[in-house]
């Protein structure tokens, strides 16, 4: 691990030997329009032909679901006496991208509402998809394809990945389209990651390709484009979409406690400040013990041999060692000065903490 820490000490300083300016981002990048996105789908339908790996008897809801299925197709069943393994109740979602014309086709995915083993070798049954508001966007239909499988025998069970959810590619057709009224008005462009400084360069960038009074920042996460009268939105998205700038950002460390990993941008800085850093090992060691009667006591029968054990306790804790860390510019500076302390990954989650309460971290320290 501390072979590790050391190559990495010895790439960031040859990748940031100063503190390096932003590198440009095209605007499509980094906003989007207001308005256009992804809308969710979603739907509960049947996924029949399984090889007895469906829903069991318990499920009393996928029993009622193909008797009014029948119902429909005119033959009158009562779902008390439904006894099938084949057929698995399903919840199907989707994606409707912008400006998705009726007739194309998306990908839908499916997961087991029931108690069903897997849903491999089965057909979706024609399922509507809904949106939010409840209106019909979609139908789904097709062959499920499983990320796994679940065999039992005699016993025996072999399973790998999760067998209970599929996918069905390009499964459903568009019935509606959602189409955004771009030309309605000004455009609202949204940025993904609000900043002060990156709304103020975005609206500068576009009113020098544009003109002069035709882009405002409204606030950190949205900047306000006027379209000229002679052209339309389209072509004024399509000219300012690949103006680049410089896109500021927060100082932030990730760090992630479950695997050790420690990620910090290239404009984290740290105060001077001094750290102690130490460990304390603690060890338990179980030895045997013998005890054996009197050789009197042997030959009467009234003893026996018995084994125990004695358990050894010992702590070492290493000596601390304090370091004066001076104010760093670069990650580069910052993970050498942690080096120094011969702290490994999972330490340097303690230490960056302990700096942050201590206010030496000037940057946003975010725990996943």
């Amino acid at each position: 691990m501390y072979r590790c820490m050391t190559a990495l000490v010895a790439f960031l300083s040859a990748a940031v030997p100063i503190a390096a300016p932003a590198a440009p981002v095209r605007i499509k990048d980094l906003a989007a329009v207001e308005g256009m996105r992804e809308n969710v789908l979603y739907g509960y339908g049947l996924v029949v032909g399984l090889p007895g790996t469906g829903d069991t008897e318990r499920v009393f809801f996928t029993h009622q679901s193909i008797s009014s299925m029948l119902g429909r197709l005119g033959i009158r069943v009562d779902p008390n006496e439904v006894r099938v393994r084949n057929v698995a109740a399903v919840m199907v979602t989707a994606r409707l991208p912008n400006f998705a014309r009726p007739g194309s086709r998306i990908d839908v995915e499916v997961s087991s509402l029931g108690n069903a083993r897997s849903l491999a070798g089965g057909v979706l049954l024609a399922t509507p998809l809904q949106g939010p508001d409840g209106k019909t966007y979609a139908l789904a239909q097709g062959p499920v394809q499983a990320g796994g499988f679940d065999i039992r025998a005699r016993g025996s069970r072999l399973s790998r990945n999760m067998p209970t959810t599929g996918r069905v590619p390009g499964g459903a057709t568009i019935e509606v389209a959602v189409r955004p009224d771009l030309d309605a008005g000004p455009l609202r462009l949204a940025l993904k990651e609000p900043d002060f400084t990156t709304a103020v360069r975005l609206a500068h960038a576009i009113e020098k390709e544009i003109g002069e009074g035709s882009a405002k920042a409204v606030d950190p996460a949205t900047v306000e484009v006027t379209i000229p009268k002679e052209e339309s939105a389209m072509t004024v998205m399509a000219r300012i979409e690949g103006i680049e700038v410089d896109a500021d950002q927060r100082a932030r460390v990730v760090i992630s406690e479950r695997t050790g990993t420690v990620v910090a941008g290239g404009n984290v800085r740290i105060r001077e400040v001094a750290v102690a850093h130490g460990s304390l090992r603690i060890s338990i060691e179980r030895r045997p013990v013998i005890s054996q009667p009197p050789a009197g006591l042997l030959g009467g029968g009234r003893g026996r041999t018995v084994q125990d054990e004695v358990n050894r306790i010992r702590a070492d804790e290493a000596a601390s060692k304090v370091v004066r860390l001076p104010a760093a510019t670069t990650v580069a500076d910052l993970v050498a000065a942690l080096n120094s302390l011969g702290a490994r990954p999972r330490d340097l989650i303690a230490i960056l903490e302990a700096m942050k309460a201590a206010g030496a971290l000037d940057a946003d320290l975010e725990v996943i």
